[in-house]
């Protein structure tokens, strides 16, 4: 039986291991989050192929005995280049990366994350500024519902009107202004109809497609600070972006 396995894989993380290997984090449509080791100089091809963000077949060694996985190749489809001649395009790929790997690639709808991931990916890669800040709300928001974690924003969670809305971080869910009495403060978040409507519009767009709808920045600062909290309070991890 071989011990070689063949996935369709993104690299999500690149850490130096030893002298000259790397220890490699990817996001695969099989088996969902793996790690192997890729051994190699800075002159090395595979380790040239094996950067943050590109994606496409990778063949893995494992020995179970050792609990060791050596990446052996890496069929390349896509490089992502752009990501790396822009600052905001990088960070928002990182958060991205960050936000994938601290809930385990999604816990089990591999494909689904590993497609999610790549069309933010691909978009990012010629996105200006705005754009970029747009897509990176978008997958968080995205990702959310895909975690079967996000909140319902169209109506109060308790007693259904949908007037003068905000987001309770402790319970994770949207509240009217008559429901928030005896609530701290620090634990409410506005959510004003600009943001959830523009929440709401884009949920099923493509990515690539998102360039289409724009929102005024009051209610950007709005779903940038929802996505923000929702995840960092769900998963347990600070998520920025």
């Amino acid at each position: 039986m071989s011990r070689t396995a063949v996935f369709t894989a993104l690299v999500l993380r690149c850490r130096p291991s030893g002298d000259s290997n790397s220890e490699v984090t990817l996001l695969t449509a099989e088996e969902g989050i793996i790690k192997a080791t890729a051994f190699g100089g800075p002159k090395s091809k595979l380790r040239a192929h094996v950067s943050p963000y590109n994606s496409g077949q990778v063949w893995i060694y494992r020995d179970k005995s050792k609990e060791y996985g050596k990446l052996s190749d890496f069929d390349v489809r896509s490089w992502r280049p752009g990501l790396r001649e822009l600052y905001e395009r990088t960070v928002a790929a990182a958060c991205a990366a960050e936000t994938i790997l601290s809930s385990h690639g999604g816990g089990g709808d591999w494909r689904t994350a590993f497609k999610l991931a790549a069309d933010t990916l691909d978009a990012l890669e010629n996105a200006n500024e705005e754009l970029c800040a747009s897509l990176q709300i978008h997958f968080l928001w995205r990702w959310a519902g895909f975690l079967g974690i996000q909140p319902n924003l169209e109506c109060c969670a308790e007693c259904e009107q949908d007037t003068a809305l905000w987001y309770n971080v402790r319970e994770n869910s949207a509240l009217c202004a008559g429901c928030i009495k005896g609530i701290e403060d620090s634990h409410l978040q506005p959510l004003n109809s600009g943001c959830r409507k523009w929440l709401s519009a884009v949920e099923q767009v493509e990515p690539s497609q998102l360039y289409r709808y724009s929102m005024d920045r009051k209610s950007f600062n709005e779903a940038k600070s929802l996505v923000t909290s929702l995840l960092s309070a769900q998963l347990g991890k600070s998520i920025s972006c």
